[in-house]
């Protein structure tokens, strides 16, 4: 893994420029996450990016104690305004060095800044990527975010990861593919396929 502070930046803004794209229609819509609609896809994103701002600024709570829900999460009235600012925030707080220095609480677990920093990218291009998928968007992501989430969830050896069992690809997989497979996701997941 990346031992260097990653930028979440990009990654977030990819998922704040997807939201065009969601139209009302769109928020009962299926997603790669079985069981969870775009809505509470967009609740979960904005639930985690508010936890992952307050484990940056070691501010444990009630956004840190829990993970965010994703199959019941609740996407709230003016969500295509909220959003976007829990992802500025996030991305701010993961800019401050001591961010990723020392001890931190998310999703409940308390856990070094620097891995909860890798946690937070790792659910961003996840997420941005499922959100791609249920959309019909194109989605893209920088090698070094692709790499920190495939090691992320490599470092759980047969572990399941948080979001299914790892889908087999062949080794030679486009990064990409290798990253959301390994994150229970299968590549060619297509809308009502």
């Amino acid at each position: 893994m990346d031992t260097q502070p990653l930028d979440l930046e990009p990654a977030a803004r990819r998922i704040t420029a997807q939201l065009d794209a969601v139209d009302d229609g769109a928020l009962g819509a299926a997603t790669p996450c079985p069981g969870v609609t775009v809505g509470a896809l967009l609740a979960h994103i904005e639930g985690l990016a508010v936890a992952f701002r307050d484990a940056a600024r070691k501010e444990p709570g009630p956004a840190t104690d829990s993970a965010p829900a994703v199959e019941s999460g609740v996407l709230e009235t003016g969500w295509r305004t909220t959003l976007p600012a829990a992802l500025d925030g996030m991305v701010a707080a993961w800019r401050a060095p001591d961010a990723w220095e020392g001890m931190t609480r998310a999703g409940g677990v308390d856990l070094p800044g620097q891995v909860a920093g890798m946690v937070a990218l790792n659910e961003l291009v996840l997420h941005g990527w499922d959100l791609a998928k249920a959309t019909g968007q194109p989605f893209g992501a920088e090698d070094a975010h692709l790499r920190n989430t495939l090691a992320l969830l490599a470092d759980q050896g047969d572990d399941p990861s948080p979001f299914g069992p790892p889908v087999p690809v062949a080794d030679d997989a486009p990064l990409l593919d290798r990253a959301v497979a390994r994150g229970g996701r299968r590549p060619d997941w297509r809308p009502g396929g």
